[in-house]
């Protein structure tokens, strides 16, 4: 099968002929027909994260925002079958431990994220295999096209899991929402969704007019902005409700912060670079005199995945508004060179192989 596999940190992918992926008893190999480029693949593919333990290595396959047709399965496999569509979330869990008893999935103690470490090769191919694929493929409705559900497996259901779930979301409250990439401008569109009312923030005008047709009702250019935690404030008539920093940089996260008001909510879903190697300081003595919330929010639970549907059913939410372009699997090295000087807007979607 033809796979774009990393060969060395900040080089193209080599697009090349490689083995389809051997089926276990208890997984499924999936026909991938769409799959997103990430700015976590942009991550992987700068050889960062190795301060988690999951830098990929040389041979990798990355893509982990896949959606397709499942076209074999594994003898113990109960639930899936051969033809269902399906989407792929990144977070591969075994489906045995105490946290995926309890639902949580996406914090497996045995987690492996799909297309950064070895066991699971990733979806910027033709096939891809999901070990555990009862636990980890989500079915889709009826009547929606991969290319609609590729943002499903990482972005769009990482910022619904963050807003839904982990934050204190109510009508009518202020969001802050710095960086608009892909996982930012879904987090726009779905806390718009969820009753919000959105300050985007990003440092380029084309995105925060992406984020304007999303649900923003306010945008801050920090690149005209002196001051942007007091932009935020002073639009918010005090400070914001909940932030998010959705880049994953020391200044968006510190800028998060400082922009919100008295008891709000920080949501952390963007991972940082080499620069900041998973650390940054913040304003503890300003989070204490106010009460500030720092949440941390990873994936969504498979099983979860069914709120998302409902409001796409309902027309609340339509992750299809967030792809900016569909691309062929060749063009993913041109993509991932213009993320790091953030040069994208939306989500990329592959979708020939």
């Amino acid at each position: 099968m033809k796979a774009a596999v990393l060969e060395e940190y900040g080089e193209p992918l080599a697009i090349e002929e490689v083995d389809e992926p051997r089926l276990d008893p208890n997984g499924a190999v999936v026909e991938i027909e769409a799959c997103g480029i990430c700015r976590s693949d942009w991550h992987g593919w700068q050889g960062d994260w190795d301060w988690l333990g999951i830098q990929p290595q040389s041979g990798q396959i990355l893509g982990h925002e896949p959606a397709g047709t499942v076209v074999s399965v594994g003898d113990d496999v109960e639930e899936i079958r051969e033809g269902d569509h399906v989407a792929i979330p990144f977070n591969i869990a075994d489906g045995s431990c105490p946290e995926c008893r309890q639902g949580h999935t996406n914090t497996c103690e045995n987690v492996m994220p799909l297309g950064f470490v070895e066991p699971v090769q990733g979806a910027f191919a033709e096939y891809t295999h999901v070990p555990a694929a009862d636990t980890n493929l989500v079915q889709l409705p009826d009547g929606v096209s991969s290319t609609e559900m590729a943002g499903l497996g990482c972005r769009f259901m990482t910022s619904f899991h963050a807003l839904a779930h982990r934050a204190d979301l109510d009508a009518g409250d202020w969001v802050a929402v710095h960086g608009c990439g892909g996982i930012g401008l879904s987090a726009v569109h779905i806390a718009d969704a969820l009753g919000g009312n959105v300050i985007a923030v990003d440092l380029d005008d084309d995105k925060l007019a992406a984020a304007t047709d999303l649900g923003a009702v306010e945008t801050v250019n920090a690149a005209d902005t002196e001051d942007v935690p007091g932009a935020v404030r002073s639009i918010a008539d005090g400070g914001a409700h909940l932030a998010v920093d959705a880049l994953g940089i020391a200044e968006t996260c510190r800028n998060s912060v400082m922009s919100l008001g008295t008891r709000g909510q920080h949501l952390q879903i963007g991972l940082t670079t080499q620069e900041e190697e998973g650390e940054v300081s913040l304003p503890t003595d300003v989070m204490v005199m106010n009460e500030i919330e720092f949440l941390g929010s990873l994936g969504m639970p498979s099983t979860r995945y069914d709120e998302i549907f409902r409001m796409v059913a309902t027309g609340s939410l339509e992750p299809s508004a967030v792809v900016s372009e569909t691309v062929g699997l060749e063009d993913v090295s041109t993509y991932l060179d213009d993320m790091t000087d953030f040069g994208t807007t939306g989500i990329p979607v592959i979708t020939e192989f």
